[in-house]
């Protein structure tokens, strides 16, 4: 029988969609309650590559990601994206979102998100939650074919890289 390794821990990230600036102080408060601490906040990002929330949320979006501080077991990853769900029901207004939290982990060779929709590429976890595997690290960030327009154009690249060193001397201070 084969022997059974343990994951590495992975650096959680959640990537936020949202339609005003004045809700990220909540939405930090929201996610620190039920996801952990937050150690580093991306700059905020114009969501204007594709129009794919227009009908739901709106026009003028951007996106933030949040780095937290505690590192997870990736099989964690479906429980953060169940709270994930819960934020955005608490902030929707009238039926409609107001933010879209998208949960995701790094290691040191990719980027995975994770999402309830399913589509060909996507490896189903549990508890309807599926990995969505989008970005690869070969000495820079690099989209898959299926990946998000936003993230193929690059522009979340600097602070990946960041959160991806900060990662690496952690997980290497701990050997």
């Amino acid at each position: 029988m084969a022997q059974v390794t343990e994951p590495q821990p992975v650096q959680l990230l959640v990537g936020v969609i949202f339609t005003a600036t004045d809700l990220l102080e909540a939405l930090e408060a929201d996610m620190v309650d039920r996801i952990g601490r937050i150690e580093v906040k991306s700059p905020v990002f114009a969501f204007d590559i594709t129009d794919y929330y227009q009908d739901e949320m709106g026009s003028g979006l951007g996106r933030v990601f949040y780095a937290f501080r505690d590192l997870i077991d990736p099989g964690e990853i479906v429980e953060v994206k169940l709270a994930a769900n819960l934020i955005e029901r608490a902030f929707a207004e009238g039926g409609r979102r107001r933010v879209n939290l998208d949960p995701g982990y790094m290691d040191f060779y990719k980027l995975v998100l994770v999402s309830n929709k399913y589509l060909g590429h996507k490896i189903y976890l549990g508890k309807g939650v599926y990995a969505d595997p989008t970005l690869y690290y070969d000495k820079a960030w690099k989209p898959y074919d299926w990946g998000f327009p936003d993230f193929k154009s690059g522009r979340y690249d600097t602070f990946l890289t960041e959160v991806r060193n900060t990662y690496r001397a952690r997980i290497r201070g701990r050997a």
